[in-house]
Protein backbone atom coordinates (compact mmCIF):
# COMPACT_ATOMS: atom_id res chain seq x y z
CA UNK A 1 0.00 0.00 0.00
CA UNK A 2 1.26 3.78 -0.42
CA UNK A 3 -0.13 6.64 1.20
CA UNK A 4 0.44 10.09 -0.24
CA UNK A 5 0.02 13.52 1.44
CA UNK A 6 0.26 16.86 -0.48
CA UNK A 7 2.98 18.94 1.58
CA UNK A 8 1.03 22.05 3.38
CA UNK A 9 -0.88 21.78 0.03
CA UNK A 10 -3.38 25.02 0.03
CA UNK A 11 -0.73 26.66 1.52
CA UNK A 12 1.86 25.34 -1.37
CA UNK A 13 -0.87 26.12 -4.31
CA UNK A 14 -0.63 29.96 -2.94
CA UNK A 15 2.98 29.60 -2.89
CA UNK A 16 3.45 27.97 -6.39
CA UNK A 17 0.72 30.85 -8.16
CA UNK A 18 2.03 33.85 -6.27
CA UNK A 19 6.27 34.27 -6.92
CA UNK A 20 6.26 36.93 -3.92
CA UNK A 21 4.93 33.96 -1.36
CA UNK A 22 7.36 31.79 -2.14
CA UNK A 23 9.69 30.94 1.13
CA UNK A 24 7.72 32.99 3.18
CA UNK A 25 4.87 32.13 5.99
CA UNK A 26 1.47 31.54 4.28
CA UNK A 27 -1.62 31.39 6.02
CA UNK A 28 -4.67 30.02 4.26
CA UNK A 29 -8.13 30.11 5.75
CA UNK A 30 -11.16 32.30 7.50
CA UNK A 31 -9.28 35.72 7.80
CA UNK A 32 -11.67 37.66 9.67
CA UNK A 33 -11.81 37.70 13.39
CA UNK A 34 -13.97 34.43 14.08
CA UNK A 35 -12.08 32.62 10.88
CA UNK A 36 -9.51 29.50 11.53
CA UNK A 37 -6.90 28.10 9.76
CA UNK A 38 -7.08 25.80 7.11
CA UNK A 39 -3.88 25.38 6.43
CA UNK A 40 -0.23 26.92 7.13
CA UNK A 41 2.53 26.67 5.38
CA UNK A 42 6.07 25.29 6.70
CA UNK A 43 7.58 28.64 7.64
CA UNK A 44 4.33 29.61 9.29
CA UNK A 45 4.05 26.56 11.21
CA UNK A 46 7.87 27.29 12.33
CA UNK A 47 6.06 29.98 14.49
CA UNK A 48 3.83 27.51 15.98
CA UNK A 49 0.70 28.29 13.41
CA UNK A 50 -1.21 24.89 12.82
CA UNK A 51 -4.76 23.69 11.41
CA UNK A 52 -7.59 24.64 13.16
CA UNK A 53 -5.85 27.30 15.43
CA UNK A 54 -8.12 30.70 15.49
CA UNK A 55 -7.29 33.20 13.05
CA UNK A 56 -6.73 35.55 15.65
CA UNK A 57 -3.52 33.54 17.46
CA UNK A 58 -1.96 32.82 14.19
CA UNK A 59 -2.12 36.28 13.38
CA UNK A 60 -0.59 37.07 16.98
CA UNK A 61 2.13 34.21 16.62
CA UNK A 62 3.11 35.05 13.00
CA UNK A 63 2.06 38.76 12.02
CA UNK A 64 3.86 38.94 9.56
CA UNK A 65 2.20 36.43 7.40
CA UNK A 66 0.24 36.26 4.39
CA UNK A 67 -3.12 35.68 5.10
CA UNK A 68 -5.57 34.70 2.32
CA UNK A 69 -8.93 33.34 1.98
CA UNK A 70 -8.72 30.11 0.14
CA UNK A 71 -8.70 29.52 -4.21
CA UNK A 72 -10.94 26.34 -4.48
CA UNK A 73 -10.38 26.50 -7.99
CA UNK A 74 -6.93 25.74 -7.73
CA UNK A 75 -6.80 23.32 -5.27
CA UNK A 76 -9.43 21.44 -7.42
CA UNK A 77 -8.06 21.66 -10.02
CA UNK A 78 -3.91 19.90 -8.34
CA UNK A 79 -5.83 17.63 -7.30
CA UNK A 80 -7.19 16.20 -10.20
CA UNK A 81 -3.99 16.15 -11.32
CA UNK A 82 -2.51 14.08 -8.87
CA UNK A 83 -5.07 11.92 -8.46
CA UNK A 84 -5.00 11.20 -12.24
CA UNK A 85 -1.56 10.43 -12.00
CA UNK A 86 -2.03 7.92 -9.42
CA UNK A 87 -5.03 6.47 -11.26
CA UNK A 88 -2.87 5.91 -14.21
CA UNK A 89 -0.42 4.06 -12.37
CA UNK A 90 -2.93 1.52 -10.14
CA UNK A 91 -6.71 1.14 -10.86
CA UNK A 92 -7.32 0.83 -7.39
CA UNK A 93 -6.84 4.59 -5.65
CA UNK A 94 -8.92 5.79 -2.91
CA UNK A 95 -9.17 9.35 -2.66
CA UNK A 96 -9.29 10.65 1.14
CA UNK A 97 -9.59 14.36 0.53
CA UNK A 98 -8.30 16.69 -1.84
CA UNK A 99 -4.65 16.16 -1.32
CA UNK A 100 -4.27 12.54 -0.10
CA UNK A 101 -4.98 9.27 -0.98
CA UNK A 102 -4.15 5.52 -0.98
CA UNK A 103 -3.06 3.14 -4.14
CA UNK A 104 -2.78 -0.54 -4.19
CA UNK A 105 0.60 -1.21 -5.74
CA UNK A 106 -0.77 -4.91 -5.81
CA UNK A 107 -2.41 -3.99 -8.77
CA UNK A 108 0.26 -1.40 -10.17
CA UNK A 109 2.54 -2.68 -13.01
CA UNK A 110 5.58 -3.51 -10.95
CA UNK A 111 7.40 -6.59 -11.44
CA UNK A 112 7.23 -7.26 -7.82
CA UNK A 113 6.81 -5.94 -4.85
CA UNK A 114 10.61 -6.03 -3.65
CA UNK A 115 11.22 -3.00 -1.11
CA UNK A 116 14.25 -1.98 -3.43
CA UNK A 117 11.49 -1.84 -6.47
CA UNK A 118 8.52 0.09 -4.68
CA UNK A 119 11.44 2.69 -3.23
CA UNK A 120 12.23 3.25 -6.93
CA UNK A 121 8.69 3.64 -7.94
CA UNK A 122 7.61 5.82 -5.21
CA UNK A 123 10.67 8.22 -5.77
CA UNK A 124 9.68 8.17 -9.52
CA UNK A 125 5.72 8.89 -8.60
CA UNK A 126 6.76 11.65 -6.32
CA UNK A 127 8.72 13.54 -9.16
CA UNK A 128 5.89 12.81 -11.40
CA UNK A 129 3.91 15.08 -9.12
CA UNK A 130 6.10 17.68 -9.11
CA UNK A 131 6.27 17.92 -12.42
CA UNK A 132 2.70 17.69 -13.17
CA UNK A 133 1.43 20.30 -10.27
CA UNK A 134 4.08 22.33 -11.46
CA UNK A 135 6.32 22.32 -8.39
CA UNK A 136 4.02 21.25 -5.76
CA UNK A 137 5.91 18.05 -3.46
CA UNK A 138 4.36 15.34 -1.52
CA UNK A 139 5.45 12.80 1.05
CA UNK A 140 4.87 9.36 0.33
CA UNK A 141 4.74 5.98 2.93
CA UNK A 142 4.96 2.35 1.60
CA UNK A 143 4.07 -0.36 4.11
CA UNK A 144 1.94 -3.62 4.08
CA UNK A 145 -1.16 -2.24 5.05
CA UNK A 146 -3.26 1.58 4.67
CA UNK A 147 -2.42 1.87 8.28
CA UNK A 148 1.32 1.22 8.09
CA UNK A 149 1.64 3.21 4.87
CA UNK A 150 -0.36 6.33 6.29
CA UNK A 151 2.32 6.39 9.35
CA UNK A 152 5.26 5.87 7.24
CA UNK A 153 4.20 9.37 5.01
CA UNK A 154 4.66 11.45 8.58
CA UNK A 155 7.36 10.04 9.37
CA UNK A 156 9.63 12.65 6.59
CA UNK A 157 7.74 15.66 6.09
CA UNK A 158 7.98 17.89 3.92
CA UNK A 159 8.77 15.84 0.58
CA UNK A 160 9.97 12.81 1.96
CA UNK A 161 9.47 9.27 1.59
CA UNK A 162 9.71 6.31 4.06
CA UNK A 163 9.02 2.30 3.13
CA UNK A 164 8.29 0.07 5.70
CA UNK A 165 9.88 -2.49 4.94
CA UNK A 166 7.66 -6.28 5.54
CA UNK A 167 8.31 -7.53 9.44
CA UNK A 168 9.42 -4.58 10.77
CA UNK A 169 5.84 -3.08 11.63
CA UNK A 170 5.84 -3.76 15.22
CA UNK A 171 9.02 -2.23 15.78
CA UNK A 172 8.51 1.53 14.12
CA UNK A 173 5.36 1.78 15.96
CA UNK A 174 6.11 0.27 19.29
CA UNK A 175 7.84 3.47 20.60
CA UNK A 176 5.41 5.84 18.84
CA UNK A 177 1.87 7.55 20.66
CA UNK A 178 -1.21 5.97 21.10
CA UNK A 179 -2.62 8.69 19.16
CA UNK A 180 -0.88 7.17 15.93
CA UNK A 181 -3.22 4.99 15.27
CA UNK A 182 -6.35 5.72 13.69
CA UNK A 183 -9.64 6.59 15.84
CA UNK A 184 -7.69 7.50 19.00
CA UNK A 185 -7.81 11.01 19.71
CA UNK A 186 -7.90 13.23 22.46
CA UNK A 187 -10.49 11.19 24.35
CA UNK A 188 -9.37 7.76 24.04
CA UNK A 189 -6.04 9.46 24.45
CA UNK A 190 -7.15 11.06 28.00
CA UNK A 191 -8.72 7.90 28.63
CA UNK A 192 -6.03 5.47 27.80
CA UNK A 193 -3.35 7.54 29.77
CA UNK A 194 -5.29 7.34 32.62
CA UNK A 195 -4.58 3.27 33.20
CA UNK A 196 -0.99 3.87 32.25
CA UNK A 197 -1.04 3.47 28.83
CA UNK A 198 1.07 5.88 26.68
CA UNK A 199 2.45 4.24 23.75
CA UNK A 200 2.03 1.92 21.07
CA UNK A 201 4.53 -0.83 23.06
CA UNK A 202 2.24 -0.51 26.34
CA UNK A 203 -1.04 -0.90 24.15
CA UNK A 204 0.11 -4.01 23.00
CA UNK A 205 0.69 -5.74 25.98
CA UNK A 206 -2.99 -5.27 27.04
CA UNK A 207 -5.39 -8.15 26.44
CA UNK A 208 -8.33 -7.56 23.85
CA UNK A 209 -11.33 -8.39 26.47
CA UNK A 210 -9.20 -5.18 28.49
CA UNK A 211 -9.52 -3.04 25.81
CA UNK A 212 -13.19 -3.81 24.72
CA UNK A 213 -13.79 -3.25 29.02
CA UNK A 214 -11.80 -0.02 28.76
CA UNK A 215 -13.27 1.62 25.17
CA UNK A 216 -15.85 -0.58 23.92
CA UNK A 217 -16.59 -3.76 21.83
CA UNK A 218 -15.61 -1.74 18.49
CA UNK A 219 -12.58 0.34 19.67
CA UNK A 220 -11.35 -1.75 21.79
CA UNK A 221 -11.92 -4.78 19.36
CA UNK A 222 -9.87 -2.26 16.31
CA UNK A 223 -6.62 -0.76 18.67
CA UNK A 224 -5.93 -4.42 20.08
CA UNK A 225 -5.02 -5.58 16.03
CA UNK A 226 -3.45 -1.65 14.82
CA UNK A 227 -1.35 -2.10 17.94
CA UNK A 228 0.20 -5.42 16.64
CA UNK A 229 0.03 -3.59 13.00
CA UNK A 230 -2.95 -5.98 11.79
CA UNK A 231 -4.96 -3.89 9.33
CA UNK A 232 -6.34 -5.81 6.19
CA UNK A 233 -8.66 -3.00 5.00
CA UNK A 234 -8.65 -2.83 1.11
CA UNK A 235 -8.37 0.52 -0.77
CA UNK A 236 -11.86 1.26 -2.03
CA UNK A 237 -11.85 3.06 -5.05
CA UNK A 238 -15.59 3.77 -5.60
CA UNK A 239 -16.94 4.74 -2.42
CA UNK A 240 -20.12 4.46 -1.83
CA UNK A 241 -22.46 7.79 -2.37
CA UNK A 242 -23.42 8.91 1.06
CA UNK A 243 -24.56 12.60 0.45
CA UNK A 244 -26.13 14.57 -2.36
CA UNK A 245 -25.75 18.13 -2.01
CA UNK A 246 -25.75 21.85 -4.05
CA UNK A 247 -23.53 24.48 -3.36
CA UNK A 248 -23.23 27.96 -4.60
CA UNK A 249 -20.27 30.57 -3.50
CA UNK A 250 -21.11 34.43 -4.19
CA UNK A 251 -19.09 37.03 -5.78
CA UNK A 252 -20.83 39.01 -3.39
CA UNK A 253 -21.93 38.75 0.48
CA UNK A 254 -25.34 37.83 0.29
CA UNK A 255 -27.15 39.76 3.38
CA UNK A 256 -31.00 39.69 2.22
CA UNK A 257 -32.75 36.32 3.88
CA UNK A 258 -35.55 36.34 1.31
CA UNK A 259 -33.19 36.00 -1.46
CA UNK A 260 -31.19 33.20 0.73
CA UNK A 261 -34.54 31.37 1.09
CA UNK A 262 -34.72 31.81 -2.61
CA UNK A 263 -31.27 30.54 -2.91
CA UNK A 264 -31.92 27.29 -0.71
CA UNK A 265 -34.93 26.82 -2.45
CA UNK A 266 -33.35 26.19 -6.16
CA UNK A 267 -30.36 24.16 -4.73
CA UNK A 268 -33.01 22.06 -2.80
CA UNK A 269 -35.16 21.24 -6.28
CA UNK A 270 -31.52 20.38 -8.03
CA UNK A 271 -30.26 18.19 -5.38
CA UNK A 272 -34.38 16.80 -5.84
CA UNK A 273 -33.54 16.67 -9.18
CA UNK A 274 -30.01 14.30 -8.71
CA UNK A 275 -31.88 11.96 -6.19
CA UNK A 276 -34.62 10.86 -9.07
CA UNK A 277 -31.99 10.69 -11.22
CA UNK A 278 -29.99 7.73 -9.11
CA UNK A 279 -33.19 6.56 -7.73
CA UNK A 280 -32.75 7.51 -4.42
CA UNK A 281 -34.07 9.50 -1.57
CA UNK A 282 -32.90 10.39 1.89
CA UNK A 283 -33.75 11.29 5.44
CA UNK A 284 -31.38 14.12 6.76
CA UNK A 285 -31.91 17.34 5.39
CA UNK A 286 -28.44 20.08 5.72
CA UNK A 287 -27.36 23.42 4.71
CA UNK A 288 -24.20 24.65 5.23
CA UNK A 289 -23.47 28.87 5.11
CA UNK A 290 -20.48 29.96 5.01
CA UNK A 291 -20.00 33.65 6.67
CA UNK A 292 -18.49 36.67 5.49
CA UNK A 293 -15.30 35.80 7.81
CA UNK A 294 -15.00 31.64 6.04
CA UNK A 295 -16.69 30.69 9.16
CA UNK A 296 -18.61 28.01 8.04
CA UNK A 297 -21.84 26.46 9.58
CA UNK A 298 -24.20 23.43 9.12
CA UNK A 299 -27.48 22.72 10.11
CA UNK A 300 -29.52 19.20 9.83
CA UNK A 301 -32.73 17.66 10.64
CA UNK A 302 -34.27 14.37 9.95
CA UNK A 303 -36.99 12.89 8.93
CA UNK A 304 -38.87 9.51 10.01
CA UNK A 305 -38.62 7.79 6.25
CA UNK A 306 -36.58 8.87 3.08
CA UNK A 307 -37.58 11.56 0.85
CA UNK A 308 -36.48 13.00 -2.93
CA UNK A 309 -39.66 15.50 -2.85
CA UNK A 310 -38.38 19.02 -3.58
CA UNK A 311 -40.87 20.95 -1.45
CA UNK A 312 -39.56 18.74 1.21
CA UNK A 313 -36.21 19.27 1.36
CA UNK A 314 -36.67 23.12 0.16
CA UNK A 315 -39.02 23.62 3.13
CA UNK A 316 -36.49 22.11 6.03
CA UNK A 317 -33.84 24.20 4.21
CA UNK A 318 -35.10 27.58 4.69
CA UNK A 319 -36.68 26.49 8.63
CA UNK A 320 -33.05 25.25 8.91
CA UNK A 321 -31.51 28.88 7.93
CA UNK A 322 -33.78 30.80 10.93
CA UNK A 323 -31.22 29.50 13.55
CA UNK A 324 -28.57 31.43 11.98
CA UNK A 325 -27.23 34.73 12.51
CA UNK A 326 -26.38 35.86 9.10
CA UNK A 327 -26.47 39.56 9.43
CA UNK A 328 -22.73 40.04 8.53
CA UNK A 329 -23.37 38.40 5.51
CA UNK A 330 -22.81 35.20 3.72
CA UNK A 331 -20.78 34.03 0.72
CA UNK A 332 -21.88 30.38 0.33
CA UNK A 333 -24.67 27.90 0.73
CA UNK A 334 -25.22 25.00 0.20
CA UNK A 335 -27.98 21.94 0.61
CA UNK A 336 -27.61 18.70 1.35
CA UNK A 337 -29.36 14.98 1.73
CA UNK A 338 -28.06 12.35 3.38
CA UNK A 339 -29.04 8.90 4.90
CA UNK A 340 -29.75 8.00 1.55
CA UNK A 341 -32.04 4.98 0.72
CA UNK A 342 -33.13 3.60 -2.68
CA UNK A 343 -36.49 3.59 -1.59
CA UNK A 344 -39.46 6.69 -0.94
CA UNK A 345 -41.98 6.29 1.58
CA UNK A 346 -45.43 7.76 0.58
CA UNK A 347 -47.28 10.43 2.25
CA UNK A 348 -50.06 9.18 3.39
CA UNK A 349 -51.24 12.73 4.07
CA UNK A 350 -49.58 14.34 0.62
CA UNK A 351 -47.20 16.52 3.09
CA UNK A 352 -44.35 15.77 0.81
CA UNK A 353 -45.20 16.19 -2.64
CA UNK A 354 -43.83 19.42 -4.70
CA UNK A 355 -47.27 20.62 -5.43
CA UNK A 356 -47.78 22.34 -2.20
CA UNK A 357 -45.09 24.81 -3.29
CA UNK A 358 -46.10 28.09 -4.77
CA UNK A 359 -44.31 28.91 -8.28
CA UNK A 360 -41.38 30.77 -7.00
CA UNK A 361 -40.07 34.28 -9.06
CA UNK A 362 -36.99 33.99 -10.97
CA UNK A 363 -33.87 34.62 -8.40
CA UNK A 364 -31.38 36.73 -9.11
CA UNK A 365 -28.30 37.66 -7.35
CA UNK A 366 -27.95 41.35 -6.90
CA UNK A 367 -24.44 42.48 -7.87
CA UNK A 368 -23.86 45.48 -5.65
CA UNK A 369 -21.42 48.31 -7.07
CA UNK A 370 -19.31 47.81 -3.41
CA UNK A 371 -17.56 44.35 -4.15
CA UNK A 372 -15.97 41.91 -1.89
CA UNK A 373 -12.41 41.47 -2.53
CA UNK A 374 -10.84 38.61 -0.47
CA UNK A 375 -7.52 38.44 0.50
CA UNK A 376 -5.67 36.17 -2.41
CA UNK A 377 -8.67 36.18 -4.53
CA UNK A 378 -7.62 36.02 -8.14
CA UNK A 379 -8.39 39.33 -10.31
CA UNK A 380 -7.85 41.00 -13.47
CA UNK A 381 -7.29 44.11 -14.74
CA UNK A 382 -8.00 45.56 -18.38
CA UNK A 383 -4.88 47.27 -18.65
CA UNK A 384 -2.56 45.57 -15.96
CA UNK A 385 -3.56 41.65 -16.42
CA UNK A 386 -3.59 39.58 -13.96
CA UNK A 387 -2.99 39.43 -10.24
CA UNK A 388 -3.76 38.97 -7.12
CA UNK A 389 -5.87 40.94 -3.95
CA UNK A 390 -2.98 41.73 -1.42
CA UNK A 391 -5.55 43.48 0.56
CA UNK A 392 -8.72 45.88 0.89
CA UNK A 393 -10.80 48.32 2.70
CA UNK A 394 -11.95 51.55 3.31
CA UNK A 395 -12.86 52.17 -0.08
CA UNK A 396 -9.48 50.70 -2.16
CA UNK A 397 -8.10 47.33 -2.58
CA UNK A 398 -4.80 46.31 -3.13
CA UNK A 399 -3.30 44.20 -6.12
CA UNK A 400 -0.34 42.40 -6.96
CA UNK A 401 -0.02 41.68 -10.35
CA UNK A 402 1.92 38.62 -11.14
CA UNK A 403 1.44 35.12 -11.78
CA UNK A 404 2.77 31.48 -11.50
CA UNK A 405 4.40 32.27 -14.64
CA UNK A 406 6.24 35.54 -13.97
CA UNK A 407 8.21 37.31 -11.21
CA UNK A 408 7.09 38.58 -8.54
CA UNK A 409 4.96 41.32 -9.48
CA UNK A 410 4.49 45.29 -8.83
CA UNK A 411 1.91 45.99 -6.51
CA UNK A 412 -1.24 49.05 -7.56
CA UNK A 413 -3.88 50.33 -5.48
CA UNK A 414 -7.23 50.83 -7.02
CA UNK A 415 -10.79 52.57 -6.06
CA UNK A 416 -13.04 49.14 -5.18
CA UNK A 417 -14.95 49.68 -7.38
CA UNK A 418 -12.96 50.79 -10.60
CA UNK A 419 -14.53 49.32 -13.53
CA UNK A 420 -11.33 48.04 -15.28
CA UNK A 421 -10.63 45.49 -11.91
CA UNK A 422 -12.77 42.87 -11.63
CA UNK A 423 -12.98 38.94 -10.17
CA UNK A 424 -11.28 36.42 -12.24
CA UNK A 425 -13.24 32.70 -12.37
CA UNK A 426 -12.20 29.97 -14.69
CA UNK A 427 -15.08 28.50 -16.90
CA UNK A 428 -17.63 27.08 -14.93
CA UNK A 429 -17.62 23.26 -13.87
CA UNK A 430 -20.13 20.89 -15.43
CA UNK A 431 -23.60 20.88 -13.61
CA UNK A 432 -22.47 17.56 -11.84
CA UNK A 433 -19.36 18.80 -10.36
CA UNK A 434 -20.56 22.17 -9.24
CA UNK A 435 -20.31 23.41 -5.87
CA UNK A 436 -17.02 23.83 -3.70
CA UNK A 437 -15.35 21.45 -1.39
CA UNK A 438 -15.32 21.96 2.17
Amino acid sequence: MLHLDLDAFFAAVEQRDKPSLRGKPVVVGGVGGRGVVSTASYEAREYGVRSAMSTREARARCPHAAFLSGRFHAYREASEQVMGLLRAVSPLVEPLSLDEAFVDLARADLPDLEVDTVTAFAQDLRSRVREATHGLTASVGVGTSKFIAKVASDLDKPDGLVVVAPGTEQELLRPMSVSVIPGVGPATSERLRRVGIHTVAELESVSEEELVRLLGKASGHGLFHLARAQDDRPVEPERETKSVSVEGTYDTDLTDRRLMEGLLTRQAGEVAARLRKHGLSGRTITIKVRLHDFTTLSRSTTLSSPTDAAGTIARLARSLLTDLDTSGGVRLLGVGVSGLADWVQEDLFGETTDQEEEPLPEIEVPHHSRRTWAPGMDVVHAELGKGWVWGSGRGVVTVRFETAETPAGPVRSFPEDDPDLSPWRPPDPTPETAGEPA
